[in-house]
This record gives C-alpha cells, structure tokens and sequence, in this order.
C-alpha cells in the first residue's frame, strides 16, 4: 500500500497512518507525547479498534512510536524514527523548510555518492557502463526539465548498481524519494544542459576509464553544482 499518494479512495487504515505519521513527524506530536486515547480516535475516524491498532502497528514498524498496555501509544525520540523509511522521508519533506531539508540531503548524497562512483569505476562490468552511458545520452536528448528527471535519476541509481554493493545500492535507492525532488527543483535552474551536462560526463569517463579518484572528485564537484542549482532556484543563493 502506498501511503505517500493516497487516492480519494484509499482505505481509512491508510488515511490513519498518514495523518498521524505527518503530525508526528511535523511535530503536532512530539517525543513522548501520548496520541489520543483509542476510543478517541476511534471516533474521530469512525473505525473500529482492529482498524486502529493495525494503523498504529504500521507506525511501530516505522520507529515512529511504542505501544504497551496501560501506557497507550507514545512518540518515540526522532533520532529512533526510520528516517529512510519512504513514508517517514516524504512527511519529513513535507514539514520541513525546503533549503534546510535540501541541505541535509545534499550533505548525505555528498558522502554516499562519491564514494559509490569511485567503487562502479573499479567494479562496473562493460554491461554497467553501456547502462549508465545509455542513462547520460538520455539525458542530453531531454527537451525540458521534467523529461530530464527520470533519466537523471537512473544516472544515478546505476551508477549504484555497479558497484556490485548491494548495501550501498539499497542505501541509495531508499534516497531517491527525496533526490527526485530535489531534483525536479535543481534541474529548474536557466542553462540547466550548458551547466549539469559536463558535470555528469565527467563522472561517466572517470567510470569508463576506471579512475576511481577521478570519479570520486567528479561526483564531488557535481553535488556542489547542485547544492548552488537548488540555492538558486529556492531563492537562497548567497551571491
């Protein structure tokens, strides 16, 4: 079940554990706080108790909260939350300021990235670079933003891939909720080919050289460009 887009008609299950799930992580409720009593919100939602407790197990799972008997439902500390929990990242989206949460992604892609590109250029198969340069060529072909931003992230998340690190691999793609948006933001910014596309070449030929210190140094200077695209576009720029 997708909690991120719910339809009009998703089930009051779903609704529960996204209205909660957003209050909690938007600090409506903070760490140990008490949600609402049971019969509460089993009222205010107009659902049975089954319902509700499987909503809030949904929650647990999350790192969100605890539930114990005689205790109720209480918010756990931020720092137990799952925070590359899907859901748990698009609500800490939704809540946070833009440039601060932009910030701290681009902070975290700065020390995973680089180093996943330095392992693809070691590591990569010719089969995984023929991917990742069919990625890039689709990316100089895309005529606007938007079509720019599936080939973008699949840029990315095969290079990934070729590191043939399936830790890092899932690691990176638990992020990419969060970095397809940022980078339906970033790719806004005027002479967006003239600036990113060079940027992202050099990543591809360090990769296709197998030069691993290249291909760090190029990630690096790529995630700076866009930490300045996303400043630009949000208005932030200190220039």
């Amino acid at each position: 079940m997708d909690y991120r887009k719910p339809s009009d008609r998703k089930s009051m299950h779903s609704r529960i554990v996204q209205e909660l799930g957003m209050q909690i992580v938007s600090g409506r409720f903070k760490p140990d706080d008490k949600l609402p009593a049971e019969a509460l919100l089993c009222e205010e939602y107009a659902v049975s108790r089954p319902v509700l407790r499987e909503a809030t197990r949904v929650l647990v799972a999350k790192g969100l909260v605890y539930s114990r008997p005689r205790v109720g439902t209480v918010v756990k500390q931020r720092k137990e939350w799952h925070m590359l929990d899907p859901d748990v990242l698009h609500w800490l989206m939704q809540s946070s300021p833009q440039n601060e949460f932009f910030d701290l992604l681009t902070s975290v892609r700065s020390i995973i990235e680089p180093a996943a590109a330095a392992l693809a250029a070691q590591f990569a198969t010719d089969e995984d670079i023929a991917s990742i340069s069919e990625a890039y060529q689709r990316m100089e072909a895309a005529p606007t933003p938007e079509a720019l931003l599936q080939p973008d992230l699949d840029f990315h998340s095969r290079i990934a891939d070729a590191t043939h690190n399936d830790l890092l691999a899932n690691l990176c793609n638990m992020l990419s909720v969060a970095i397809a948006e940022a980078l339906k933001h970033s790719n806004q910014r005027p002479n967006l080919h003239e600036l990113a596309m060079p940027r992202h070449k050099a990543i591809l030929t360090a990769i296709e050289n197998r030069d691993a210190l290249g291909a760090r140094h190029a990630t690096l200077v790529q995630l700076d460009d866009a930490r300045s695209a996303l400043n630009v576009v949000l208005g932030t720029d200190p220039s």
